[in-house]
């Protein structure tokens, strides 16, 4: 009995969920009681590594006892015989490597570089003396925010010298030493470097990643491969339309504030002409983050920040940011700024829903909210209450409010010979053009107004150091018009439904043809053209950001659609209602990222992103999430048929549930391999930009968590009594909350590294 329980699959199973529970409560265990005391309790414990030493004595002793190299399973051996190797790159790298921090000053030299552990400091000695000959902070123009930190670096080694340049994601690798740019000194006359040794245990980690790779690829394209097994056994069913009807929840639109007030609509009777309006959103402008975009782009969204909304009553975003320029005083008194939390409303006396910015002030003219505030920010974050946090954003409102009627944030003006290349705000051009405006709401001649705005045009051109590149810009306004992602969704919950109902038509019909084979053939290619027009909007965010648009939440969530509906579409072929349930995930998907929480701004990127591992990194993992959402929606539609089939055996339910239980184990394994490919990717992007490939970040630990949880799922085949459709398609469903976890619960449950997705 005791041998048996060696090698086998369900001892396996039983370790990996083991595992994967203790992975998850270290997490908490970091955020309540620090990193290092979750390292020592778990992650480097003598019971973890034991448990990771049983699950490869495992692996030894089931591939000999199943005969798995006589079967051929090389796909199978490779994969899991990588991991053996990872996880001893990774012992290997715990036990010898040495990480540690150097620090210099411009022009003083050092050949010590020091350790930190639980002992303390401990200083080490280099082989060479590292001279920092300077430190250059480049910033993006007008703006404080960090486009790139470098040093660079003069290498005394016995009578040589030479020199080296050492930036974020420009590594100095020396005689087994790797050097990373870290952090610098307050003045900017000195850095910070990473140092770490671990020439053995790198070599052995990234040849375990290289394994992995190739046994992917047998598992994919292997005769004998479970996958390969699957795809046979799904050409064998007869392929009808199936469908299950399904309820689908209903999303709610934010409804459209009618502000019914007399001052709005007074204010509105002067209507902002909507041809200037649009000539004035075209009008280059420089963002808080130091980018040129079209002040459109602002405008859209400064009204979402506060109004939650594309529109306010008549007015677009343009007309709405022109009429505030010109009559600020006005509209102070109207009610429009979003209070979502109606505590705060009864709390500080203002209007519910939407208040006016006079309503934040007393009869002495102090703002209500400043106590309040000033208690909040001595209350580290993570012990915030909502109620704070929503008291927070409501102060951020206010304020972009105050800066907008005073003047601020609208930097139209380069400034002449500025070394940082800044464009300002105020400028008595803009006097003279808000004038003209004024004039023009009275008179209806809009001309005055026109020549005015074309001679700020004209003072751009002549003036920045920056070159206006008029095609972009054109582009952004281009994107604003076309709101690609806002129509893609409505095809896609829309086409998907009906999808849905008409291939339900067509489950219960003898003939597959007719009129409901045309029109689900019609709902297919509308899809599908949607699709297109969503690859040209990722496209075109793309061209316009200058770097892959999958940086932040809002990007990633866009091309998590995409993905989801791309993988809907491989499989439209064998199964039309996956297609149907991935378009619809793909517009609950979209209207998710068009919420109010969601921003969809277009920002810089911050220096440790601008690596190639990062577009390569986020976007094989997105990939893999929206083939576990696909899987997600397939097990629901698998348990419902299921349920029906208990009670009314129609022929056709057996055919179809056995179908959609293989599309759901081949799109299983779809996302497992991409999402374990794309956490390896995330190791080495992290190891040649700060010099670990694994830190046990919160992100980085429920990926894995994510990866372990659905390799359980998948080989529940292997032991013969857990071998259950019913039980594989709930598990499929439940494994899901791990994508939920580490996607969003990461940022708001725990803290890291990774915040900024």
């Amino acid at each position: 009995m005791g041998k048996s329980l060696i090698y086998s699959y369900k001892t396996a199973i039983v370790l990996l969920l083991i595992y994967a529970l203790g992975l998850a409560i270290a997490t908490f265990v970091e955020k309540y009681t620090g990193t290092q005391t979750a390292k020592t309790l778990i992650y480097y414990s003598p019971l973890f590594i034991f448990l990771q030493l049983l699950l490869v004595v495992n692996f030894i002793f089931s591939s000999i006892k199943h005969r798995l190299f006589e079967k051929g399973k090389w796909g199978f051996v490779l994969v899991h015989g990588a991991f053996i190797v990872i996880l001893a790159g990774a012992l290997t790298t715990h036990i010898f490597s040495k990480e540690g921090t150097v620090h210099l000053r411009e022009n003083e030299s050092s050949d010590r570089w020091i350790t930190h552990t639980n002992k303390g400091e401990t200083t080490h000695q280099l082989p060479f003396q590292l001279e920092l000959k300077q430190f250059t902070m480049t910033r993006y123009p007008g703006s404080s925010s960090p486009s790139s930190f470098e040093s660079d670096l003069i290498i005394h080694r016995g009578d040589q010298s030479f020199e080296r340049k050492v930036s974020m994601n420009h590594i100095l690798d020396l005689d087994g030493y790797r050097f990373f740019q870290s952090s610098y000194d307050k003045d900017e006359k000195g850095t910070v470097l990473s140092v770490n040794q671990d020439l053995a245990g790198r070599n052995i980690t990234y040849t375990g990643y290289g394994i992995l790779i190739m046994g992917f690829i047998l598992c994919l394209t292997g005769k004998k491969s479970r996958f390969r097994q699957l795809a046979v056994q799904l050409k064998q069913i007869r392929n009808t339309s199936v469908l299950l009807l399904f309820l689908l929840p209903a999303f709610p639109l934010p409804a459209q504030n009618d502000p019914g007030k007399d001052l709005l609509a007074h204010i509105q009777k002067g209507q902002i002409n909507s041809r200037h309006a649009a000539q004035f959103g075209a009008l280059p402008m420089q963002s808080i983050e130091g980018r040129l975009e079209p002040v459109n782009t602002f405008s859209s969204e400064v009204l979402r920040k506060l109004h939650h909304s594309d529109k306010i009553g008549e007015f677009n975003s343009d007309q709405f940011l022109l009429s505030l320029l010109t009559r600020p005083e006005m509209w102070t008194y109207v009610p429009f700024i979003t209070c979502s939390n109606p505590e705060i409303a009864f709390r500080f006396d203002l209007s519910e829903k939407q208040c006016a910015y006079y309503e934040l002030f007393d009869s002495n003219g102090n703002y209500k909210l400043q106590d309040a505030l000033d208690a909040i920010f001595r209350t580290p974050p993570a012990a915030r209450s909502r109620l704070e946090k929503d008291l927070i954003k409501l102060d951020e409102q206010i304020h972009i409010f105050y800066q907008l009627i005073n003047g601020e944030m609208i930097n139209i003006f380069p400034v002449k010979d500025d070394p940082n290349h800044q464009w300002q705000a105020s400028d008595d051009r803009m006097n003279e053009y808000l004038e003209a405006v004024l004039h023009a709401l009275k008179s209806n001649d809009w001309n005055p107004a026109d020549k005015a705005l074309a001679a700020i045009r004209d003072y751009q051109e002549k003036n920045s150091d920056l070159a206006i590149a008029s095609q972009k810009i054109n582009a952004e306004l281009r994107y604003n018009q076309l709101n690609v992602f806002s129509l893609c969704k409505r095809v896609y919950l829309i086409a998907g439904g009906l999808l849905l109902v008409f291939s339900f038509i067509l489950l219960f019909r003898k003939s597959q043809k007719g009129v409901y084979s045309w029109i689900s053939f019609g709902l297919i290619a509308m899809i599908a053209m949607a699709l297109l027009y969503h690859l040209f909007g990722i496209g075109l965010r793309w061209y316009i950001a200058g770097y892959a648009p999958w940086s932040n939440a809002y990007e990633t969530m866009i091309y998590v659609a995409f993905i989801t509906v791309v993988a809907g579409i491989l499989f439209v072929r064998k199964s039309t209602i996956t297609f149907a349930l991935a378009s619809l995930f793909g517009g609950v998907i979209l209207f998710v990222s068009g919420l109010n929480w969601m921003d969809p701004q277009i920002t810089p990127l911050v220096p440790v992103l601008k690596s190639p591992w990062l577009m390569l990194h986020v976007a094989v993992i997105m990939a893999a999430y929206g083939f576990f959402g696909v899987s997600f929606l397939l097990g629901i539609t698998n348990l419902v048929l299921s349920s029906f089939h208990r009670t009314n055996r129609h022929p056709l339910l057996s055919f179809r549930l056995r179908e959609l239980t293989i599309i759901n184990e081949l799109s299983l394994w779809a996302g497992l391999i991409l999402m374990t490919t794309g956490t390896f990717m995330g190791a080495i992007w992290a190891n040649e930009s700060w010099g670990r490939y694994w830190g046990w970040d919160p992100k980085e630990t429920w990926a894995l968590v994510t990866i372990v949880v659905y390799a359980i799922v998948t080989h529940l085949h292997l032991v013969k009594k857990w071998d259950n459709p019913r039980l594989f398609n709930l598990l499929s469903v439940l494994a899901f909350a791990c994508v939920l976890m580490t996607y969003f619960g990461v940022n708001y449950l725990l803290s890291g590294m990774h915040s900024y997705r």
